[in-house]
């Protein structure tokens, strides 16, 4: 659960003969990790492609063409069950040439549209002038230019031209046509040398005899032809699609598994006549690639297990285990076919790694696969958001099943919002197929749950209070604390922040320790167990009873035995060692206690944890770095910011509708909603359940006449609407935070290679 997947590497040996049938039977299986040959055994070479793997990618290539312009993908159609029929590349033939004939058509279609409405769009100026086409063009005395520009710079530039010695000029909508009689010394285009400097966009004059109206008519009638013509295509493309969408999935899928049979001989280690293939695959499936090749080559080949990975820093293992095999021959025997086998070999490598056979193998690290049960599965894809882990670290899924559900509901808190976040969360995970939606899904169903359950504990439906009045006689046994009675709340939960980062970072330094442990326990130590310590001891210390008079009061008061969450916690005792001599100034007298002795042993070993590091500066960077063992439980405080801003929100949005009305009590101010009598009447009366009602915070919405209770229903839909929806962005980003920076920053690095079994499954395959 806390580890992947144990890999082991594999070898199958065999000749060149049965390399075919190994393959396919290999693919099948979908079991093994083929790992790379890097060329460094003498002797061998990589592979060759087996005969017909160009033409089976060209094929290939082929039929995914032609899904792309069908527009294809599993969804559309049922593909067909079984292998290829005889005759299926006649059949492939004559659907590409049909397709790419209408696909051909198609473009030239479009380009012709194109073309049309591109007229049509320079027209469009012409219109505005309300001038036939014909009149704008063909003159040999007159200069004519139609553009859109200023007018009055326009005729300014003109007037002032000498090349021009007469002129008419005629606007519309901001379209200018300039006619021009030109003088005896100008050139081809007196217009245009006059306007030179003026900002003018010139339009070039359709060549028609016809109005603007009427040549924009033909223009449009062409284009209802031409759009005609492409929704028949489209209806035959789609015809093809329908009929034959099931038979190029099944032939891409065919040819795709024959591509990639044909080219697995170019990872392998291969001589003229033998093949060397490796490759990682998880060690509960060794026995069933023995039994499946065996069933297929026999004793044609040789597999062995070379190496069962270790959890160790670079992945691959420098140490490994044993490997046995059951046998009937006795331990000399064993030992005398290892030697021969280690002899006749011809697999020497720099680089290569010895196995406990001897063999000589392919350095890769081994791949991934995350061993996780069932409920925790989903949050992996929060964690792949960052990166897989690698094989040697700790899979911290499991923790975030257990915490970041439990972050998510203790910020919200509410009884209604879970059940709705519940619901979606429930409807992702049932009507889509896609994991990534399905795990989203999964992941707020735990949220609404966890949410639903401390929303029960609050007391709170949508913000209301009547949950708490119902369930419990006394109240429910925890407040969100926005209330003046209930204020001691607050503090609770900015302590209950505290604790759960410390016990949160403290699984994050026992993560990275355990991580470490391959460099040596001292340098694991150094790395996690001092800023640990130096951590515990400093927030002991701070929750001990030494200087109480120091430190705020709630400290000690908040989970007394008289305090709102009463578990007889008034702070840690000073557990005193020793006291420090009079002699030492401002300190003198001072006890030290268990808490400072952790916290000053942490500090020293982490400050020389960092000079082993960086010399004599790492003294000054363990003592900047120091602070961090604060900041980083403070960073924790953000859930009870959560808690307290999200119950103002629903607050404000209830009171909006349903109005308040203040009690006074011994214990402090607390609000009430109007939701059966209206606060105002409230204050009429005088009391409320034998205290005093002192003010009316807000008359509610509800009632004051029916526009305004309309408008208050509008108002409390959206509000809390709005509520929800923050609360995902608030509740969730934060949790997400303290995940993957607080938690993960203590051990987790990430870059596992992902497992790529060779095969596939088929487009038929339930699984």
């Amino acid at each position: 659960m806390l580890r992947p997947e144990r890999m082991s590497k594999v070898s199958v040996t065999g000749s060149r003969g049965v390399m075919s049938q190994v393959i396919e039977t290999i693919h099948g299986l979908n079991l093994v990790h083929l790992s790379d040959y890097d060329g460094s055994w003498e002797g061998f070479d990589n592979g060759d492609p087996i005969e017909g793997a160009e033409t089976a990618s060209e094929k290939l290539v082929t039929v995914r063409a032609l899904e792309s312009t069908l527009d294809l993908s599993v969804e559309d159609v049922d593909p067909d069950s079984g292998s290829l029929e005889d005759g299926w590349e006649d059949r492939l033939e004559s659907i590409r040439t049909r397709v790419n004939e209408l696909d051909d058509r198609r473009s030239e279609i479009n380009d012709e549209l194109r073309q049309v409405n591109e007229r049509i769009d320079r027209v469009a100026p012409f219109a505005a002038l309300g001038i036939d086409l014909d009149l704008l063009s063909g003159y040999d005395s007159i200069d004519v230019l139609v553009g859109e520009g200023s007018l009055e710079e326009v005729e300014a530039a003109v007037e002032a031209a000498d090349e021009i010695r007469a002129y008419e000029t005629f606007t519309g909508d901001g379209v200018v046509a300039i006619a021009a009689a030109p003088a005896e010394s100008a050139g081809d285009s007196p217009i245009d040398d006059a306007l030179v400097g003026v900002e003018f966009t010139r339009h070039d004059v359709p060549e028609t005899d016809q109005t603007p109206e009427a040549y924009v008519s033909d223009l449009e009638s062409q284009r209802a032809e031409l759009e005609s013509q492409l929704e028949e295509i489209d209806a035959e493309l789609e015809e093809i699609k329908q009929a034959e969408g099931a038979f190029l999935l099944r032939t891409e899928e065919e040819l795709s598994i024959e591509v990639q049979q044909a080219e697995a001989p170019l990872q392998f280690a291969t001589t003229d006549h033998a093949f060397v293939a490796e490759g990682w695959l998880p060690t509960d499936e060794y026995d069933r690639l023995v039994s499946g090749l065996n069933d297929v080559v026999g004793d044609s080949v040789e597999i062995e297990e070379l190496v069962r990975a270790d959890y160790n820093d670079e992945g691959y293992p420098t140490r490994t285990e044993a490997v046995e095999h059951g046998g009937s021959e006795d331990s000399s025997e064993t030992v005398a076919k290892e030697e021969e086998e280690r002899e006749t070999r011809e697999a020497v490598a720099d680089g290569g790694s010895a196995t406990a056979t001897g063999a000589v193998t392919m350095v890769d690290e081994p791949p991934v696969v995350q061993n996780n049960v069932g409920p925790a599965k989903p949050f992996e894809f929060l964690l792949r958001l960052i990166d897989r882990p690698k094989y040697s670290e700790l899979d911290p899924t499991i923790v975030l099943l257990l915490t970041f559900p439990a972050f998510y509901g203790f910020m919200l808190g509410d009884l209604g919002y879970g059940l709705l976040y519940t619901g979606v969360g429930y409807l992702l995970y049932s009507q889509f197929d896609q994991d990534i939606v399905r795990s989203l899904g999964a992941i707020g169903m735990w949220a609404g749950g966890f949410t639903m359950l401390f929303g029960i504990l609050y007391g709170e439906v949508f913000g209301l209070h009547v949950l708490g009045e119902v369930l419990f006689s006394d109240g429910p046994p925890l407040r969100k604390g926005i209330q003046p009675a209930f204020s001691q709340f607050s503090q609770a939960w900015l302590l209950a922040s505290v604790f759960i980062g410390l016990a949160h970072l403290t699984v994050g330094y026992i993560f990275g320790f355990i991580n470490d442990l391959e460099h040596g326990a001292g340098e694991a130590y150094f790395e996690n167990g001092s800023w640990a310590l130096l951590m515990i001891g400093l927030w002991m210390w701070i929750f001990s009873v030494q200087g109480e008079g120091a430190k705020p009061a709630f400290l000690f008061e908040t989970f007394s035995s008289e305090g709102p969450i009463p578990i007889g916690f008034s702070g840690f005792p000073v557990m005193e060692v020793f006291s420090l001599p009079e002699a030492v100034p401002g300190l003198g007298g001072l006890a030290v206690g268990v808490p400072l002795l952790i916290a000053l042993f942490g500090f020293v070993t982490m400050v020389y944890g960092e000079v082993r590091h960086y010399g004599a500066l790492g003294i000054i960077i363990g003592g900047l770095e120091s602070f961090n063992v604060f900041g980083d439980v403070l960073s924790y405080l953000r859930m009870a910011a959560v808690i307290l801003a999200k119950a103002g929100m629903a607050f404000v949005v209830n009171m909006l509708f349903f109005g308040v009305y203040v009690v006074e009590t011994e214990t402090g101010a607390e609000w009430h909603f109007g939701t059966s009598h209206a606060p105002q009447h409230m204050l009429e009366q005088g009391t409320y359940h034998g205290h005093e009602v002192s003010e009316v915070m807000f008359g509610g919405l509800l009632h004051g006449g029916i526009l305004m209770a309309i408008i208050g229903v509008f108002v409390l839909v959206l509000g809390h609407v709005v509520v929800l929806l923050l609360g995902i962005t608030s509740a969730g980003l934060q949790g997400i935070r303290l995940e993957y920076v607080e938690f993960f920053n203590r051990f987790y690095e990430g870059g596992g290679r992902k497992f790529e079994p060779f095969g596939r499954e088929r487009l038929d395959d339930d699984n």
